[in-house]
């Protein structure tokens, strides 16, 4: 049986902070727009700031889907599923908003990141949301899978970037200034950082 809770305390933010990956999913306003879901998941990359508000790094190598979507409407919902342990699944359904580099707010939100995260040139946005639903069901049909380890490939291909060779990657990548449906997503060339 499924269960609202009115902040991310006690066992829902133990629950949470101990799943490996969760995943982000929004959509733009219009009718036949692309609904986009993404699986984010490095270790440390993911905050739970206060009961209600929890932010994650946008990090490069993907579109910008995320970003275009918030930006015009806000909407986002994440998803943390169990895949050992008792069966559950969380939703937190909230409005969020990418704080670019540029952003006062940069400074500090960025500390509440592990420390090899605040060092990384492909760090392009913190995707910031405050819940306005949470909720968790059975999880019964989820699959029980053991985590081996994070995956080194991304950190390994974007360590070799500099400030303005990323740069150059973000504006050449398709979908990254603009979204599959049009809509603005990365601003392009990349804000300085304040930090």
């Amino acid at each position: 049986m499924g269960k609202s809770y009115e902040r991310i305390d006690g066992r829902l933010r133990t629950f949470i902070e101990g799943q490996k990956v969760f995943f982000t999913a929004t959509a733009p306003l219009a009718g036949d727009g692309k609904v986009n879901v993404s699986p984010k998941g490095l270790d440390g990359s993911f905050a739970i700031l206060d009961d209600l508000t929890v932010a994650y790094l946008d990090l490069g190598g993907s579109g910008a889907e995320t970003i275009a979507h918030l930006r015009e409407n806000g909407r986002i919902t994440l998803m943390w599923c169990a895949f050992t342990g008792p069966p559950n699944i969380v939703r937190l359904y909230g409005h969020g908003e990418p704080v670019f580099r540029d952003d006062p707010r940069w400074d500090e939100l960025l500390p509440h990141f592990g420390e090899d995260f605040r060092k990384r040139t492909d760090l392009r946005a913190i995707i910031l949301i405050t819940a306005d639903r949470l909720s968790d069901s059975c999880g019964f049909a989820v699959p029980l899978l053991d985590y081996v380890d994070d995956r080194p490939l991304h950190t390994q291909r974007f360590a070799r970037e500099t400030h303005d060779s990323f740069n150059d990657y973000c504006t050449a990548k398709p979908h990254v200034a603009i979204s599959l449906d049009g809509l603005p997503g990365l601003p392009l060339p990349l804000p300085p950082r304040t930090s």
